[in-house]
């Protein structure tokens, strides 16, 4: 039984006896459960990189967007607006407008016998109607879209990755660390004295993998619906340009 005077003191120590230390513990760590620990750290690191990287360009892109559809909308002469489009780089829908004003400035210029592109069926075949030749400047439209959105993928699956393996691989670190606590149990001491210390460092594993996918997940998921607003946007001037273009040199 406690004596009224060693009452406090018991009092205070049980506080500071239930405080989990994370970073010793991983300080601690041994062996598969460290190596675990430090393939999560780098996962982690590259991650916020990545989500970083990709929140800057993907913003960009949306911005750049929208201030060249503005200008777009307003302008009066696609030549005007080609020369205006040297700027805005990031913009997909800047891309998709010169490589369109692009492939429309060829077809003009065969329409007027100083074309290059020889006869044939082949994709760099001279087209021979005008429907073909609305084909290839929505073909070429589409073809920056792609490749725009392509760009601003990139490494998005990254994301995707660590956010589904991470939780597993944090799993590992502690099955893996569970046989080893079980494997130092000594009978000559209390179990809980020589298996505790080792289950809670790997549970750590576990924790920090958590803390590696929980982002990636939620960033890849921000990320993405993103760029399907992005993509909306471009959808709709890519029919607004080629309802111009339909009206003014296709009718």
């Amino acid at each position: 039984m406690l004596s009224l005077s060693a009452l406090p003191l018991a009092v205070a120590a049980a506080p500071a006896a239930q405080q989990v230390d994370v970073f010793q513990l991983v300080l601690e760590s041994r062996g598969m459960v460290l190596a675990v620990l430090g393939v999560l750290v780098l996962l982690s690191v590259a991650c916020w990189f990545v989500i970083g990287a990709k929140l800057f360009s993907i913003g960009r892109a949306i911005r750049q967007s929208r201030s060249f559809v503005r200008t777009f909308r307003s302008a009066t002469r696609l030549a005007e607006l080609y020369q205006m489009s040297e700027t805005l780089p990031a913009s997909p829908a800047r891309a998709m407008f010169r490589a369109g004003y692009e492939e429309l400035e060829l077809i003009l210029r065969e329409r007027e016998g100083r074309g290059a592109r020889p006869p044939g069926d082949g994709p760099a075949a001279r087209p021979t109607d005008a429907a073909s030749s609305f084909e290839n400047i929505e073909r070429s439209l589409y073809q920056a879209s792609s490749t725009a959105r392509a760009r601003l993928e990139y490494a998005l699956t990254f994301l995707a990755t660590v956010g589904s393996s991470a939780p597993f691989i944090g799993l590992f670190g502690t099955v893996w660390g569970i046989m080893n606590a079980f494997a130092h149990i000594d009978p000559s001491r209390p179990i809980l004295e020589t298996v505790t210390p080792h289950i809670a460092e790997a549970l750590v594993a576990t924790a920090i993998g958590l803390l590696a996918a929980i982002p990636a997940v939620m960033a890849y998921n921000g990320l993405i619906g993103r760029l399907r607003g992005l993509q909306i946007q471009l959808d709709e001037f890519g029919t607004d340009y080629l309802n111009i273009l339909r009206r003014h040199f296709f009718s």
